[in-house]
């Protein structure tokens, strides 16, 4: 079992929030769900940049006069979720009514993650490559909140996401040159999976070249921060 299946934890500069629930926010309260995915926890130049990236927006959430933003850190290396199996997949499928206590408790693993989502206003997502494609406890992360009724529906028009109104990041670190190419397996889906669920508007920020040498590697993390501060101008 993952650690947030009740209860929500915030935290905002080292201190945690008292909103349990993200409804309790005030209106006027930025959130921020920074999604960790990396392996290598704060070593990782995706876990260092996306965090740099939501200290400079919310430094300037302040500056504008918001609320205190609230930040939700989910980190799916140091507190992975299950790959999905005939046994959740069927929990998430089967109506509330009917579910088995064993299927309402993996449910409710996916309504916290989902509820979690929900409360963001932006989302950053620090995204290594690993083997061209997608860390695994991410794929099983989406896995876990694309729920049919619930973050998308059925339309006669086709598949309608339910989580609009949301802006999100994507800081993409890779050890080579992908952007752009026929390699990079990772831009494409994961701006169709967040489209799915609707949100839409995402931006991609890459540092790549970061195995290619100190001076690519340098060059590369430079033009990413760069890049940070202008999206927060």
């Amino acid at each position: 079992m993952f650690k947030n299946t009740v209860f929500f934890i915030y935290w905002i500069d080292g201190k945690s929030c008292p909103y349990r629930n993200p409804t309790e926010a005030p209106e006027n309260m930025s959130t921020y769900l920074q999604i960790r995915t990396s392996l290598f926890g704060d070593a990782a130049q995706s876990a260092q940049l996306s965090s740099r990236l939501v200290d400079t927006l919310t430094r300037t959430d302040r500056a504008g006069g918001v609320v205190e933003p609230v930040v939700i850190t989910r980190d799916l290396a140091a507190d992975p979720l299950p790959h999905l199996t005939a046994e959740r997949f069927a929990a998430l499928a089967t109506p509330a009514g009917q579910r088995t206590p064993a299927q309402a408790e993996i449910a409710a693993e996916s309504d916290a993650l989902i509820a979690e989502l929900r409360a963001a206003d932006t989302v950053v997502i620090g995204l290594p490559m690993y083997n061209f494609g997608v860390p695994s406890t991410l794929k099983a992360y989406f896995d876990h909140i694309a729920r049919a009724g619930v973050t998308f529906r059925y339309t006669e028009q086709g598949p309608e996401g339910l989580l609009k109104g949301k802006k999100a990041y994507v800081i993409a670190t890779r050890g080579g040159k992908y952007s752009g190419t026929p390699q990079d397996l990772q831009s494409a889906y994961v701006r169709q999976f967040l489209g799915f669920i609707g949100i839409t508007d995402v931006e991609f920020i890459y540092a790549e070249g970061l195995a290619l040498g100190e001076t690519a590697k340098s060059a590369a993390l430079a033009e990413a921060g760069k890049r940070l501060e202008q999206l927060a101008a």
